[in-house]
């Protein structure tokens, strides 16, 4: 039973990862394409952030299962 609760928590942290990772991407398209006007240094801070949490959450997810086996 445990097992299956962490093969669901897993793909639900991966779900999660992309989110992130796309979110960065609409954020760096944003940035590039010039949509939000004044703002522009903030939306290219926040498209850093995203894709940091995503590389950083990436890493973990991958470090913990690969200590479970």
């Amino acid at each position: 039973m445990l097992h299956l609760k962490t093969n669901n928590m897993n793909k639900l942290i991966q779900i999660f990862e992309f989110v992130y990772l796309v979110i960065s991407m609409v954020l760096f398209t944003d940035y590039f394409l010039e949509f939000s006007g004044n703002d522009t240094n903030l939306v290219l801070i926040f498209a850093f952030i995203s894709f940091g949490i995503f590389l950083f959450r990436r890493y973990y997810r991958i470090k913990f299962n690969n200590r479970k086996k």
